[in-house]
């Protein structure tokens, strides 16, 4: 199986009462992701509040997850930003020891033209001594990376795939049938990554393969095999704790399944807050 291929989980950062990292929280959820059959690891993605994280953090969890991982699967490692200089000369200044590929965010808030993302990730491409996935996640944003800016984006020899994450099934089905074969899309939206396979996708960056791994693993790799009747009953299984993870704020409603699993406690960090009682029994019932 290619390297980007399957389901990745994005990793939290679990958080202690005082709001500092937990360590062994962390350590357990890794585990417990590669010893159920996630196939690789996204580290300090929008889903680990790497929005919160101190430079002197994040440079402990990128090492922290590096020694759980004992080189048992890819790492990726989350770093964007919409200050293309600034970013650049961090790419050039990180030590990727243990990592595999950079996941780097379409440029947020600027709201850049078409012209502007191109310019923004061929200076990633460039400075970075790792390969680079592309994420266009507009919601977050602000502003969408069209398929024909991913496909131009793709012939850059050092960007590899694309996480997408519009929702946009129109562009997404124009990306996959216009992509270099050798170009991946990855999902980023979990309740979309069962038709996005059935379209030509390599899988997924996840948020809800934190509670459902061998599922949600399974499904993804049942689309890879060609079942689809399989991957579909999977789907329909998975897909209320999908959509509810995301009601009240992520990655707050994950927490709570994790937390009602045994692996870590529910806080985030400042400006968000933990979801509602009605929705945290929801997510609660929904661990299997």
């Amino acid at each position: 199986m290619n390297r980007l291929q399957g389901a990745a989980t994005a990793l939290i950062t679990p958080f202690k009462a005082d709001l500092s990292i937990d360590f062994d929280a962390l350590e357990r959820i890794v585990n417990h992701q590669i010893d159920n059959g996630t196939e690789y690891l996204v580290v300090l993605g929008t889903t680990g509040e790497s929005a919160t994280l101190s430079a002197e953090e994040k440079l402990e969890i990128m090492q922290a997850v590096v020694r759980y991982n004992q080189k048992r699967v890819p790492l990726v490692i989350g770093m964007g930003g919409n200050n293309t200089q600034a970013l650049v000369n961090q790419l050039k200044t990180t030590d990727f020891t243990g990592y595999d590929y950079v996941l780097s965010v379409s440029p947020y808030y600027n709201k850049p033209n078409q012209r502007g993302i191109i310019a923004h990730y061929q200076a990633v491409a460039d400075a970075s001594p790792l390969p680079v996935i592309l994420y266009n996640v507009p919601g977050r944003t602000g502003s969408n990376m069209t398929a024909s800016t991913q496909i131009e984006l793709a012939k850059h020899p050092n960007i590899v795939a694309t996480k997408e994450a519009s929702g946009n099934m129109e562009q997404i089905m124009h990306l996959l049938q216009h992509k270099p074969a050798d170009f991946h899309v990855i999902s980023g939206d979990d309740s979309l990554t069962f038709p996005m396979m059935a379209l030509g996708a390599s899988g997924v960056i996840s948020v809800i393969n934190h509670a459902y791994p061998k599922k949600f693993s399974g499904m993804v790799r049942d689309c890879l095999n060609g079942d689809y009747a399989n991957a579909r009953m999977a789907h329909y299984e998975i897909l209320e704790g999908s959509i509810r993870i995301f009601e009240d704020g992520s990655p707050g409603g994950i927490k709570v399944m994790l937390n009602e699993m045994g692996l870590c406690e529910t806080f985030v960090r400042p400006p968000l807050y933990p979801v509602n009682t009605e929705l945290e029994q929801i997510l609660r019932s929904l661990v299997k």
